[in-house]
């Protein structure tokens, strides 16, 4: 085994990331992008609402699915552990 095969086998993603992953992977990428433009909607009608609390926690949620959905695409394109597989 060369020091690169180890390192990669001692890196590789665990059982409940390789299961999210595989959940994940089904959900179209922009799925994530649209539930954040839902959620910033939502915000800005809350907003508008008076009910300003609720605003903020809603808004927040968007730049968390959008991270989500990034990390949604790497790994379509990518995949976690692609180079422990080729191997």
């Amino acid at each position: 085994m060369t020091a690169g095969t180890m390192d990669r086998q001692q890196r590789s993603e665990g059982r409940v990331a390789k299961a999210i992953e595989e959940q994940t992977a089904k959900l179209p990428s922009d799925t994530f992008l649209w539930v954040a433009i839902g959620s910033m909607a939502t915000s800005a009608t809350l907003q508008l609402m008076g009910n300003k609390q609720a605003s903020v926690f809603v808004g927040q949620w968007a730049p968390t699915l959008l991270i989500l959905g990034l990390y949604n695409k790497l790994v379509k394109q990518l995949g976690s552990d692609r180079t422990e597989n080729a191997v």
